[in-house]
Order: C-alpha cells, then structure tokens, then sequence
C-alpha cells in the first residue's frame, strides 16, 4: 500500500502560518495525504520557531517540524524541543544539544523513519558532524529497522544538496532540499526510486524578498544599515512537494504543490 508525504517550504512569519490554518487541512484530506513534514524555523516573525507557534502549526495538521540553523533562535525553543519528538533538529548537530534530528513513526502501515540535516557551508555559527557520511549511517540503519528513510536535507549550495540527492537515490524514498525558500524547477525522481528536489520553495508571500517586505530589503542592500527583515502578506501561497511511496520504500511520483491562499 501506497503512501503520500507531503514536504511544505519553509513557513515564513504570519503570513505562512496563515497558509497553514487555511488550506493545510483541506489539501490533505482532498488528497488523502499519510505524512506532513514541514520547515518551521522561520515561522515565528521570520526567525526561528517558538514553542506557541510550533504547538499551533502541530494542530494545524503538521506532524514533523524541521529547522535547520536558525532553530535555537527562541530560547523557548531549546528547552522546548527536548520534551517534544515531533520537532527535529539537524541530525549532525552536536549530540549534547537538546532534541533529536531522527523520527521513527508509523505511516499506515509503514514504518517511515525522518532524517533532518544541515548542510556543511554558509553556516559558520554552527559546528557540524559532515553531513553526507551521517546521512550514509542513519540511512543504512534506518533500512537495517525496516524503515523508509525521508531525508530533508537544509543546505545553501545546490551542488550540496544534488550531491545527497545522488549519493542516497536507491536508499532513500526522498531527498527534500530547504533553505533558499525559492520553489525549484527539478522535481524528479532520481534512478532508484528516490524523489529528489533541490528546494521546496516557502509558505507565505511569493511577491517578496524570502517571505519580507522588498522595500525594506533593498534599503538594506542599498544603505548597508542593518534593519530586521519585516513579514510581508503578498501574494500568499502554500508550498511544497507530494511524494508518492510504494510499500517497498520507492517513490513513484513528486508533484510540485502551490496553493494560493485568498484574502488574508
């Protein structure tokens, strides 16, 4: 028996968090949708996830929030994740920090099990285990437990993310890249049976700079005065990718997903 996942882009301050309470529910039911794993650390004001928006966005009908470097930016944040499974934390972060970067969980009748990791370059305020030998480790145990591995995979570079597309396809029913928050155009599924896209784009204003107000990020660029990014309402629109699983761990399908979100 087949499964579906759905993999939403970053959710970005309010304005991705209004996506989520108006159309999450009602895409997954008429799609009949198993799985729902989203990036949730820009969703509290663009920068990091606090503990009240992540309860919210669990009850709006997500079942695994991600983060990737921006996730201990609340402080709430980092006693919260400890107590809760349902957050991941990048999986090569130091094993000291607080939360788990691997869930085990039950999908229908399948035994799934979700892999968060962080890329290793552009982020110098973290220190990382190498991305790519821990994901070859979490990947082959997870088969070893009988479990379909879903990667998502927080990365800058491209060529950092194609390459773990193309190191795992045949392991991994999916390789999701987040990170830009720009929808790319190369859904596919790689040899194997492992859906690979380099970035599931962002929940929220699609006419901006990353989900914020361009004017004030072109005065940023123009001044080189370090303003805060303010949220922008746009244009809304929730994002993603849907995976189609078989029940011998391959994918069969990956459609992209954009669904404007009207009168916000």
């Amino acid at each position: 028996m087949s499964i579906k996942v759905l993999f939403l882009g970053e959710i970005v301050g309010k304005g991705g968090i209004a996506c989520i309470k108006h159309a999450l529910k009602p895409l997954r039911q008429e799609r009949s949708i198993d799985l729902v794993i989203a990036n949730g650390e820009g969703a509290t004001g663009g920068f990091g996830l606090g503990k009240a928006h992540s309860m919210q966005l669990l009850k709006l009908g997500i079942d695994i929030i991600t983060g990737g470097e921006k996730l201990y930016y609340k402080l709430d944040m980092v006693e919260f994740i400890a107590q809760n499974p349902s957050i991941l934390r990048p999986a090569n972060y130091p094993q000291e920090n607080p939360g788990r970067g691997v869930r085990y969980l039950t999908v229908g009748e399948q035994k799934v099990c979700v892999i968060n990791l962080l890329g290793n370059a552009d982020f110098p305020r973290t220190h990382l285990s190498n991305a790519f030998s821990l994901a070859l480790f979490l990947v082959d145990r997870a088969l070893e437990e009988g479990a379909i591995p879903l990667v998502q995979f927080h990365a800058s570079p491209t060529a950092e993310k194609l390459t773990m597309g193309h190191m795992l396809k045949g392991k991994a029913a999916a390789v999701i890249g987040t990170h830009t928050k720009v929808l790319s155009a190369d859904a596919t599924i790689l040899d194997g049976g492992t859906a690979y896209i380099t970035d599931n784009g962002r929940c929220g204003s699609q006419m901006s700079v990353g989900g914020f107000d361009p004017a004030l990020e072109i005065e940023k660029q123009i001044t080189a005065v370090p303003m805060r990014s303010q949220e922008w309402w746009q244009a809304l629109e929730l994002v993603g990718v849907l995976v189609t699983i078989d029940a011998d761990g391959k994918a069969t399908d990956i459609e992209t997903i954009r669904l404007p979100v009207e009168g916000q």
